[in-house]
């Protein structure tokens, strides 16, 4: 049901201003709660939200494990389970991963659309995994790029992606090579430590940056954090979890609603970076969506 995140964007660009309106929103989501399972390396985190306006309510947990011996295992795993808001009744529990992957690879498609230069020509996608292949279904829909560029820490990830995707692209041997002259770049990566570097970037460039969920993780350096104009979709959140907003002490202009709302303009003609952490009310979205269509099937 969720084949073509694309039908998912008017939803998630309803539910983004709405959560940025604050109380009048009508969307009820604290910072999500992470567990660390430390004998592990692992994490546990919990995401519940509600949202007047679909009249939805949903929970996520996801686990998310940082250097796995077993490749086989994916790094994120999840489960949305959603309930009757009127009476607290279990409705369903769906694959949470297919609707991670899916609704973060939409919203950055929105702040895609909004932040990106105007004669966008060249994509970039540093890392190869799960939200690589749901970012580059969703980008190659929505736009028209005359080149894709894909780097991976472990080249054979990066060529089977290019093999196995519908387009070309192109694999580069090392991430500045995937980076430089790129109009739009998107980091989904497990780093750690920067892999994305401001003086790299083409000045004007739009960045979504979807990895480094925890306030001690980092994908891009200070000076492309500093010399960027910063969206973030939820500040508290931004505050709380992003290593890269958190450790380079770099001002958040907007969120991404406020810039859907009106409140704030998008300035496509800048360097703009996206720090995409994920919210809760975007699975609740997406998961009533794939409800509701599994409804209607039956």
């Amino acid at each position: 049901h969720l084949h073509r995140a694309s039908l998912l964007l008017p939803a998630l660009e309803a539910a983004l201003a709405n959560f940025s309106a604050g109380a009048a929103g009508g969307v009820v989501q604290p910072v999500r709660t992470v567990l660390p399972v430390p004998r592990h390396g692992g994490y546990l985190g919990v995401m519940p939200a509600y949202s007047a306006a679909d009249d939805a309510l949903t929970t996520k947990l996801v686990t998310f494990y940082e250097h796995l011996k077993d490749s086989s295992v994916p790094s994120h795993q999840a489960t949305v389970l959603l309930f009757e808001p009127s009476n607290g009744t279990l409705k369903a529990v769906l694959d949470g991963s297919v609707i991670t992957a899916k609704r973060t690879a939409a919203v950055s498609a929105i702040a895609t659309k909004l932040l990106m230069p105007a004669f966008a020509e060249v994509l970039c996608i540093l890392g190869a995994g799960v939200q690589a292949y749901s970012h580059y279904d969703i980008f190659t829909e929505l736009f028209t790029f005359k080149e894709v560029r894909i780097w991976n820490r472990t080249k054979e990830k990066a060529l089977k992606f290019a093999s196995s995707v519908s387009g070309p692209v192109r694999v580069c041997s090392s991430a500045q090579e995937a980076v430089t002259g790129a109009d739009v770049i998107v980091t989904v990566t497990m780093a750690t430590t920067p892999i994305l570097f401001g003086d790299w970037v083409k000045p004007g460039a739009h960045v979504n940056a979807v990895g480094a969920s925890r306030p001690d993780w980092r994908e891009l350096d200070d000076e492309l954090m500093k010399n960027s104009v910063l969206f973030v979709d939820s500040r508290d959140a931004a505050l709380t979890e992003s290593g890269d907003v958190i450790l380079s002490g770099a001002e958040i202009f907007a969120e991404l609603g406020e810039v859907l709302k009106g409140t704030k303009p998008a300035l496509p003609e800048k360097t703009t970076v996206f720090k995409s952490l994920g919210m809760a009310v975007e699975d609740t979205v997406a998961a009533k969506f794939v409800y509701d269509a599994w409804s209607a099937g039956n």
